[in-house]
């Protein structure tokens, strides 16, 4: 399948409803770890990348201008946290894909995981540090060796969901290494990190609207 400006805004509509309906269990995860504005902030940042996606002229515009516009919107709304780390993420997507006007399923996976690797960069996180890194990377290698593999985008995708999902649920065994949770040390064992959990959520919806 191809994959064009108008399918992209569809998945950051997708997202933004999705990221809406779990703001609330995103911020109680956050309140035992962090200070519950998690679901808040991504609300505000998927929100503000959907109004500024609507405005765009889809017929005329490539994947690589829309995803500059969804990275400076979202840092716009969320100077904080996982502000800069989302807009990376679409910034390094922007650039994997640059120059096309459509995507074949290669170029999806490669701006997926673009994404995964600009949000671990951009976090100096590794896995195993109880971030959303520990969702992200995960998925991003399983839905590359699926494509490897010779599976469909959809097929790729529900491995990438799969493993994100293992991934968040093994933040809850780690004792947080990053961000204002590494003060409670052990006090952060048995929760789940709030990052890995909306990672869960977005890429959840990005492998539903795709497929």
């Amino acid at each position: 399948m191809t994959i064009d400006a108008a399918d992209l805004k569809r998945m950051f509509d997708a997202i933004a409803v999705a990221i809406e309906a779990d703001r609330d269990r995103l911020c109680q995860l956050d309140g035992v770890i962090g200070d519950a504005d998690h679901g808040i902030a991504m609300a505000l940042g998927f929100g503000a990348v959907r109004d500024a996606l609507a405005s765009l002229d889809l017929a005329a515009i490539e994947p690589t201008a829309l995803l500059n516009t969804a990275a400076k919107s979202f840092l716009n709304a969320v100077g904080a946290s996982s502000g800069p780390l989302y807009a990376t993420a679409f910034m390094r997507a922007a650039a994997a894909v640059k120059g096309k006007a459509t995507l074949a399923d290669a170029d999806f996976i490669a701006l997926f995981q673009a994404m995964a690797q600009g949000i671990k960069d951009r976090g100096k996180a590794e896995p195993g540090e109880k971030t959303m890194v520990d969702a992200w990377q995960p998925a991003a290698e399983a839905a590359a060796a699926a494509s490897i593999a010779g599976k469909t985008l959809a097929e790729s995708l529900d491995a990438a969901l799969a493993a994100a999902e293992s991934g968040a649920e093994a933040t809850k065994e780690m004792i947080a290494a990053k961000g204002r949770s590494s003060r409670l040390g052990e006090r952060s064992l048995g929760h789940m990190d709030p990052g890995a959990a909306s990672a869960v959520t977005v890429i959840d919806a990005i492998s539903k609207s795709l497929s």
